[in-house]
Parts: structure tokens; C-alpha cells; sequence
């Protein structure tokens, strides 16, 4: 079962051969790294080029923004499954993928997703926060919780079948994705009680309280848009158990 890892870069000479590096490491053999690059005008290209494999992808050309280059890593992607890992992150270790196909060997599985973690500057092992993802539910969506998408791996055709990222969206088409994906018939998901990505702080949906009311407005056009209630105070009730996460290491 092939596994392709879709990576988004612009002038990441800093940090993405870290994130490259760390799907190279996976001990799971069949993986596919696709890197969209939007024309980096710093050493991304000559950094990211040596450390792909005849079987990875590397696209470099300007584009609309995040959500389109990952809907153009989509297209790219030739594996069953699919993921995203940011170029500004890392896999918890070297056996997330492997231990993620083991439960797609169950050709009924649709997503497996699980935690993540966050840390900031170069030290990735100093975790600063912990993110539990919550369940992937309706219910739960128009509560403003949702899973950690960078933890989360979808069969491609759950994609061929709902579609990419809406591009309307700055910062929110991930959680418009999943509220299409929850109205997905017979969606059968997993949730793995593990750590699987390293996230390092300061990327646009944790960077500051101009983003946190971006990201709230899109939530709530993404919710309502796909026939599900809410409402603004549904959505904020999710910051007190955020607040609580901070004490759990």
C-alpha cells in the first residue's frame, strides 16, 4: 500500500529538509513524497531536490496560496493514502506510518488520525502543548472541535469522490473538508490514542488573535455552509478545554 506525503513549501530553507527528513526516516518502505513548492526565491529547491527518490514528486511554481498548493499535491499524489505534513513539521517518530497501515489493512477503513504535539523553535523535543483530537463527528464540528488534520491519513478516494480544498478559505478549508467528509456514506474512521505529529508553533491557525477570529469566522461559514447548526458561542465554548491542555503534559 502505497502512502504519498504531501508537503507545501515557500522559502523553508530553514526547516524543510527537518520535515523531509523525517518521512525519509519512516521504517514503513512505500512512501511517496510529493513537495509543492511556490517558487521559493530562497535555497528550498537545491535543499529539498537531493533528498527525493525517483518515485517522489517535487512541483515548483507560483500558486494561490496553501490550499491550493496541497489541492495541487492531490492531483500529484499517486498513493491509496494520503497525508500532509507541513514543512515547518515532523513525524512523532520513525513508526507513524507503518503502524497507520497496519490499520488500513482493513480495506473498510476511510481515515485514521490521532494526536498531536507542539513545540517551538529548532528544540522539537520540548513539547510546549498537547492537542487530543477530538472525535470526527457533526456533533462535534459544530462544537468547533475537530481532529488534527496533519494527523490525520484519507484514502484517496475519499477525495476523488468529496473533492479538494475549497480555495475560498484562508485558513479554515481544512475543517470545510471535514465537514464534508462526516456527511461521507458509511464513513468508517479510527482514532489512534498516539502522538503523530510534531507541529512547530507559530504557523497561521496558532499564530495570535487576529488569526483566532480569521479562523473562527471560516469555521462558522465552513459549518453552516454544509448544513450544519451552530452557532458563535458553540464554537467559542471549545477554548476553556484548549486552556486545560496546556497543563497536560
Amino acid at each position: 500500500m502505497k502512502v504519498s506525503v504531501i508537503t507545501a513549501t515557500y522559502n523553508r530553507e530553514g526547516t524543510v529538509v527537518r520535515a523531509l527528513s523525517s518521512i525519509k526516516s519512516q521504517t514503513y518502505s512505500d512512501i511517496q513524497t510529493v513537495v509543492v513548492d511556490g517558487a521559493s526565491q530562497d535555497n528550498t529547491i537545491s535543499l529539498v531536490t537531493p533528498l527525493l527518490g525517483e518515485n517522489d514528486i517535487l512541483q515548483s511554481e507560483p500558486d494561490l496560496g496553501i490550499y491550493d498548493a496541497l489541492n495541487k499535491g492531490l492531483a500529484l499524489a499517486e498513493g491509496e493514502v494520503i497525508a500532509f505534513l507541513h514543512s515547518d513539521d515532523l513525524y512523532f517518530d520513525n513508526n507513524v506510518i507503518s503502524n497507520v497501515v497496519e490499520i488500513f489493512s482493513d480495506n473498510s477503513i476511510d481515515v485514521v488520525y490521532g494526536d498531536i504535539c507542539f513545540f517551538s523553535g529548532s528544540n522539537t523535543s520540548k513539547i510546549k502543548r498537547l492537542y487530543r483530537s477530538d472525535k470526527l463527528s457533526e456533533r462535534n464540528l459544530a462544537w468547533g472541535k475537530m481532529p488534527a488534520h496533519p494527523a490525520m491519513f484519507i484514502r484517496r478516494r475519499i477525495y476523488e469522490e468529496i473533492g479538494h480544498f475549497k480555495t475560498d478559505f484562508k485558513i479554515a478549508a481544512d475543517y470545510e473538508f471535514l465537514c464534508r467528509l462526516v456527511h461521507y456514506a458509511n464513513l468508517k474512521s479510527v482514532y489512534v490514542a498516539n502522538t503523530l505529529v510534531r507541529m512547530q508553533l507559530g504557523g497561521v491557525s496558532t499564530d495570535g488573535f487576529r488569526s483566532a477570529i480569521l479562523l473562527n469566522k471560516e469555521v462558522f461559514r465552513a459549518v453552516s455552509k454544509n448544513g450544519i447548526y451552530t452557532n458563535i458561542f458553540m464554537l467559542l465554548s471549545k477554548y476553556p478545554s484548549k486552556i486545560l491542555q496546556l497543563f497536560r503534559r
